[in-house]
C-alpha cells in the first residue's frame, strides 16, 4: 500500500497536542491521545515526535507565538511617544481577556519546563525574545523586570481568578520603568547586564 503524502500531519498533530492540554491539562497528554485528536494513526505521532518532549517543546514553540506576536504587533516598542507602561498593561489585559483556555495551556506548558528539562531552552527563549522586544525602549535589566513582573501578574490572575486590574499593572510597570531614572539621579550605571 503506497504512503499516503500528508504534508500537514505534522501540524495538525501539534495543534491536537496543545487541544488536548487545553482540555485534560499536560497529565493527559499521551501520544495516544494526540492521535485520537488529531484523527491521525498512532505511528505518525511516534514519528514525527519520538518522546513527549519532542512533542511539548513543539507545542511549546507554537503557544508562545501568539503573545509574542501580539507584544511585537504593539506601538510602544517603536514609538518612543507611547506610554510603555500603560501600553504593557492594555495588552496583558487584552491577553487575559481573551481565550483563557489558551493562557492557561500556554502557562502549564511554561511551567512543565520545571519538571521536563527538555522543555527549559524554549520557555527561556520565550523570556529572552520578550526581553530583546521591550529592551527596544529601555535598558537590559529593566526588560527583564518588566518580563518578570508580566510573567508574575498573569500567574497571579490565573491561580487566584482575581480580575485583572489594568491600572494596578499600569501602575507597576511604570515603577519599573522609573528604576533607571532613579538609579541616573543617583549616578548609577544603567543596567546592561
Amino acid at each position: 500500500m503506497p504512503r499516503r503524502y500528508d504534508p500537514e500531519r505534522r501540524q495538525r498533530i501539534v495543534d491536537a497536542a496543545i487541544r488536548v492540554v487545553g482540555a485534560k491539562g499536560i497529565a493527559g497528554l499521551s501520544h495516544r491521545s494526540v492521535a485520537a485528536e488529531a484523527d491521525v494513526p498512532l505511528g505518525s505521532t511516534t514519528y514525527h515526535f519520538a518522546t513527549l518532549d519532542e512533542l511539548m517543546v513543539a507545542a511549546l514553540r507554537q503557544a508562545g507565538e501568539g503573545f509574542a506576536e501580539a507584544v511585537a504587533s504593539r506601538g510602544g516598542l517603536t514609538d518612543p511617544d507611547t506610554d510603555l507602561a500603560a501600553d504593557l498593561a492594555a495588552l496583558l489585559g487584552e491577553w487575559l481577556a481573551g481565550d483563557p483556555t489558551g493562557v492557561e495551556l500556554e502557562y502549564e506548558l511554561y511551567l512543565a519546563a520545571l519538571r521536563r528539562p527538555a522543555l527549559r531552552p524554549v520557555a527561556a527563549e520565550w523570556s529572552r525574545d520578550l526581553t530583546a522586544l521591550l529592551a527596544r525602549r529601555t535598558d537590559t535589566v529593566t526588560a527583564r523586570a518588566l518580563v518578570a513582573v508580566l510573567y508574575g501578574m498573569c500567574l497571579q490572575v490565573l491561580l487566584t481568578g482575581a480580575a485583572y486590574e489594568e491600572r494596578y499593572a499600569r501602575d507597576v510597570f511604570a515603577r519599573v520603568l522609573a528604576g533607571p531614572a532613579r538609579a541616573a539621579s543617583r549616578g548609577e550605571p544603567a543596567g546592561e547586564a
